[in-house]
């Protein structure tokens, strides 16, 4: 079955996410914690997507296209104030992938960022963030060797590369680290609790 205008309206909301997320990056805005404006954009996308999923389950490429298969997943990656909402993608998401239909490079990113939220160690190392020394480094993750494995089994590039490419990026964009490091973690551990990924 075709969802014409469901892939339609999901494009949208990837690219409203976009163009604020640019908008925020000219002003500077972006960096010192979660945006306010950024966050209610995110929710509202969120909530729209969770609609989608319910009636039609996850946006698979069959479904939807490769195109509208894309933002949803950027959407979700995005929906960071609703754990369940991608704690369910990631459900959908790996039955997807088992059965061909989705790419494992969206599950790898996915599962990660979910681990990086709840505290435990990444397994694909996608995610990144500031560390003390004022770096673009991975969060936790265990073993290099392991993570550079499971990397290869789903085509990316090793940790090594990436590491290099997301510290170019930043240069590019000119983000900087946070001020306050310390502060920084105290309020993201602050924010995991409010919004449900931790207790």
């Amino acid at each position: 079955m075709n969802y014409k205008s469901i892939a339609k309206t999901i494009i949208d909301l990837k690219d409203k996410d976009l163009e604020l997320r640019q908008t925020l990056l000219e002003n500077g805005q972006l960096g010192e914690g979660y945006n306010e404006e950024m966050e209610k954009l995110h929710n509202s996308n969120a909530a729209i997507l969770s609609n989608i999923i319910d009636k039609i389950g996850y946006p698979t490429i069959d479904k939807v296209g490769k195109k509208a298969n894309d933002a949803a997943w950027l959407v979700i990656q995005h929906s960071i104030s609703q754990p369940e909402l991608m704690r369910k993608a990631l459900r959908l998401l790996k039955k997807e992938v088992d059965e061909n239909k989705t790419s494992p490079i969206h599950l790898a990113y996915l599962s990660d960022r979910i681990a990086v939220f709840e505290g435990r160690y990444q397994l694909y190392g996608t995610q990144f963030d500031w560390d003390e020394s004022g770096q673009l480094s991975p969060n936790p993750f265990e073993d290099i060797d392991k993570v550079n494995q499971r990397r290869k089994s789903i085509q990316l590039n090793t940790l090594e590369e990436q590491i290099e490419m997301m510290r170019k990026q930043a240069e590019i964009e000119h983000e900087v680290p946070p001020k306050n490091f310390a502060q920084r973690k105290s309020d993201f551990d602050k924010w995991r609790k409010k919004v449900g990924w931790i207790k």
